[in-house]
């Protein structure tokens, strides 16, 4: 891939998840005429703008309505959210309560800093309780969103965590989720702000995440849910759950009459 200038600060976590998921790509030989990103808006939504693949870019918070549409219209192709925590569970969080209830075949690469980048550091719905911020100089009080526990209550085809400071194990992880054949897949990404959230830094985050061992079994719901809401002096990272629900597309009479379209 050709270098292009980007508009992400030094050190970004975006980096790291740009370069692995063109490595990722080339590994598992995904055929980029049918690979299409899909993001909305914000700076972990600008990673499409990078790459030379079949992109859409969307709406702040709308990224899974465009993936919807264009795996519906050929859901032959593979179909790729990469976006950030506010625009995936913020504003977009309504249609990732209905992605994931229809399972519907897209992947979500969430890249999960815990605070709003491109706007300049407010709160996000994962941001820590206490977090300050110049909109929350007091400290957050909410409680942060949990996704992954979302994922896996739904009953999501597959649900798992990577660190974009361990790039080996994130390239074993996209892969996988490239390579996934089903219904809904979230992937979610801990990508450190390194200009406005000094609290979840590299430091803190390589402390904490801790790759799941091999007797964790993640067709065992229950236990995949203990894991999804794990978060404090150790994070999981890894596969949480697998299901075998089948995908909306698989089960809709008139998406089955339809042509395969130009990827088989």
């Amino acid at each position: 891939m050709p270098h292009k200038e980007t508009a992400w600060c030094p050190g970004c976590g975006n980096f790291s998840i740009l370069n692995t998921i063109e490595e990722a790509a080339e590994e598992a030989e995904i055929d980029r005429r049918g690979l299409v990103l899909v993001s909305g808006i914000g700076q972990a939504a600008k990673l499409p703008h990078y790459t030379d693949v079949n992109f859409f870019n969307g709406l702040h918070g709308r990224a899974l309505p465009a993936a919807t549409g264009i795996k519906i219209a050929n859901h032959k192709l593979n179909v790729v959210i990469t976006s950030g925590d506010g625009d995936m569970y913020g504003e977009g969080g309504n249609h990732l309560i209905h992605a994931m209830r229809r399972n519907i075949g897209v992947k979500a690469f969430v890249h999960n800093n815990q605070v709003y980048g491109l706007t300049k550091g407010q709160a996000a719905p994962t941001s820590e309780w206490g977090f300050r911020t110049k909109l929350q100089p007091d400290g957050v009080i909410n409680e942060p969103l949990h996704p992954l526990a979302m994922a896996v209550v739904h009953d999501c085809s597959l649900v798992g965590r990577a660190f974009a400071g361990e790039r080996p194990h994130l390239k074993d992880m996209m892969i996988e989720f490239l390579n996934h054949r089903g219904g809904f897949a979230l992937l979610e990404i801990l990508q450190p702000c390194v200009s406005f959230n000094k609290m979840n830094t590299y430091k803190w985050y390589a402390e904490r995440v801790s790759p799941i061992g091999r007797r964790h079994d993640p067709h065992d719901r229950r236990a995949a849910l203990e894991l999804a809401m794990q978060w404090g002096e150790e994070i999981p990272i890894g596969v949480i759950y697998r299901s075998e629900r089948p995908s909306y597309e698989s089960r809709h009479p008139v998406l089955q009459k339809m042509p395969e379209g130009l990827i088989g």
